[in-house]
């Protein structure tokens, strides 16, 4: 099972707003998941970025591979470098 650590939708139309979760790549973008691991907002000025920086490194260590926007998130935050 390949597993993703992704950007979930839960904002309305125009005002977007994601939590990061970890999901298996086969489901869909607001679909079923596994975990979720924290929070973005970016409509706040700066963005806002809440993440458990602790359970990305796990979920990383354990073969779950980030995407690019979730990567500069992560990057952000400090939880990879």
């Amino acid at each position: 099972m390949a597993v993703k650590i992704r950007l979930k939708r839960i904002g309305t139309k125009k005002a977007a707003f994601y939590r990061v979760v970890v999901a298996d790549s086969r489901s869909p973008r607001d679909g079923r998941f596994i975990e979720e691991i924290g929070t973005y907002n970016p409509l706040t000025d700066p963005a806002e970025v809440k993440i458990d920086n602790e359970a990305a490194q796990k979920w990383i260590k354990n073969g779950a591979q980030p995407t690019d926007t979730v990567r500069a998130l992560l990057k952000r935050t400090g939880a990879i470098s």
